[in-house]
């Protein structure tokens, strides 16, 4: 499972990843300056590059992952493999109400959360599916690596790689008092009998794998992307206009920083009452690296000094935090909607919210007794 994940996220997927950036932002360039040939209307022009197109293109860049990742699971499904994996952690996550076929989707999380939702339709049992489903977004997912990264490296020079791992830590420990809490409250019972036969080893079909890879490709196409779509334009359109519906030449006066004003008493508690930092969270609900892109335009500048002026060393930390637990991004709850219905999807979106902010004003608390 390490090497999978090292060739789809560090070889080949992250290698066709860039050629597809690198084709969609050539494809989003031409289509503007085409549109200022043309003498187009700046704001229509905003629209068809930086909603339309750029919401298009953000969703069209993790095809070349899910594929690959998908085909190296599917080959590993069809050799006989995956039902061993899931044998072997049977009785570590029976534990926490899971049976072991759970593991896989779980695993998957750590690299993006849509298709570790999307793989949970294997699972047998709806209890199981279920609780999978409400605890795989408390794997970190690779989108939020740029912002770990970014905050890490301005606030944690000396100690940039154990803040990094602590955080991903703080989110297994989470999944699994979650884990515990929804076994005995929501989904009660256990988990069925884990009854199987282990299959013969054997080589994979070249037709399977591959047809299966292009189900889950064609899945994640048409279940996130109309998501991902609506939600760009909707976020084009509040960052655009003020409430009289006027252009804004000031981000400042946008609906969406209206929008990032309302929430931001919500998270005072917590260190970062700061509307640019609640408008960030906002926005990376489409994907989490737009935090990285919202704060840029925001703040001017992405450097340690320009952070420095919304956030502490500590509070910084404590916004990480509240970032690993929060909702991931439109397409994995798109995902869980195709999967268990819109009932499921405002349930985890609800359930990833409350979590966040309890772990994280927990987190703010226990800093603030010490004296950070």
């Amino acid at each position: 499972m390490g090497l999978v994940f090292w060739l789809t996220f560090g070889v080949i997927g992250a290698a066709l990843q860039g050629f597809m950036e690198n084709g969609i932002a050539a494809v989003i360039a031409s289509a503007d300056a085409g549109l200022k040939a043309f003498g187009t209307n700046d704001v229509v022009r905003s629209l068809a590059v930086d909603g339309v197109l750029t919401g298009v293109g953000s969703v069209l860049t993790f095809l070349p992952i899910i594929v690959v990742l998908f085909l190296f699971l599917s080959i590993l499904e069809d050799s006989g493999y995956m039902a061993r994996v899931a044998f072997v952690m049977d009785k570590v996550l029976r534990r926490f109400g899971l049976s072991g076929r759970s593991f896989v989707p779980m695993l998957v999380g750590f690299g993006c959360t849509v298709p570790a939702i999307m793989s949970t339709r294997t699972l047998p049992s709806e209890h199981d599916r279920k609780m999978t489903v409400m605890l795989t977004p408390f794997m970190s997912c690779s989108a939020k690596l740029p912002v770990y990264g970014l905050l890490c490296g301005a606030f944690f020079p000396q100690a940039t790689v154990p803040a990094m791992v602590s955080l991903y830590l703080i989110g297994i420990a989470v999944g699994c008092i979650a884990a515990l809490v929804l076994n005995r409250t929501a989904f009660k019972g256990d988990p069925v009998p884990f009854i199987m036969e282990l299959p013969n080893y054997r080589l994979p079909s070249v037709k399977t794998t591959v047809m299966l890879a292009w189900d889950k490709a064609k899945d994640f196409i048409t279940k996130a992307f109309t998501i991902i779509f609506a939600a760009t334009v909707v976020i084009w359109f509040l960052q655009t206009f003020d409430i009289r519906f006027n252009v804004v030449a000031d981000q400042s006066q946008s609906l969406l920083a209206g929008l990032g004003s309302i929430i931001a008493p919500l998270l005072a508690p917590l260190g970062f009452g700061d509307w640019r930092a609640s408008t960030a969270l906002v926005t990376g609900l489409i994907a989490k690296e737009s935090v990285i892109s919202t704060l840029t335009v925001l703040l001017g500048a992405t450097s340690p000094a320009a952070l420095s002026t919304m956030f502490s060393p500590f509070t910084a930390y404590v916004f990480l935090v509240f970032t690993l637990l929060y909702p991931p991004c439109v397409a994995a709850i798109g995902a869980v909607k195709g999967e268990l219905g819109a009932r499921y999807a405002v349930a985890v979106f609800a359930f990833q919210v409350t979590v966040a902010w309890i772990v994280a004003f927990l987190v703010h608390g226990v800093g603030v007794l010490i004296g950070l």
